[in-house]
């Protein structure tokens, strides 16, 4: 396990009893370097959306528990956020919640000249998820050959 997965675990079991009092979802946690600088975040999200203030409450019941703990011996600033529109499918709620709607997926390699398809989510397994698109065409990936699923964006 690296030392990102472990941070990030460590802070996932901390953070859960705050957003579960809060009725808010833990969409992910990522310890990152970006530009030289450390970052860990939380994305969370609630029915309706996050709001600038559930995140500030939320970084300031963590903010105390991680200066308390102290399991990251680096520098590093601590952020939390909402997860965007665009956010990846990754857990299994993430599923759930997308089944029957339109989703995105950009493959590693192209799979019949293409490397991004579109469609409706029909079926996931854990090896493997299913679209129908427009024409009622089903087609099945191997999570293994997706680079990144996520909804649709319609603008």
């Amino acid at each position: 396990m690296s030392k990102a997965s472990v941070y990030e675990a460590k802070t996932e079991s901390f953070i859960q009893p705050i957003l579960d009092s809060m009725n808010f979802e833990l969409v992910d946690v990522e310890y990152v370097k970006e530009g030289g600088m450390n970052y860990l975040r939380a994305y969370i999200d609630k029915e309706g959306g996050i709001t600038v203030d559930d995140c500030e409450v939320v970084a300031r019941q963590m903010n105390e528990i991680l200066d308390r703990e102290d399991y990251i011996p680096d520098s590093y600033t601590f952020e939390v956020s909402s997860p965007g529109l665009g956010r990846p499918l990754k857990k299994e709620k993430d599923y759930v919640r997308n089944m029957n709607k339109e989703i995105e997926i950009r493959t590693y390699r192209a799979i019949n000249k293409s490397k991004e398809f579109y469609g409706l989510l029909t079926a996931y397994d854990k090896d493997t998820v299913t679209i129908t698109d427009e024409d009622g065409n089903e087609t099945t990936f191997n999570k293994s050959d997706i680079a990144l699923i996520r909804q649709a964006l319609d603008f």
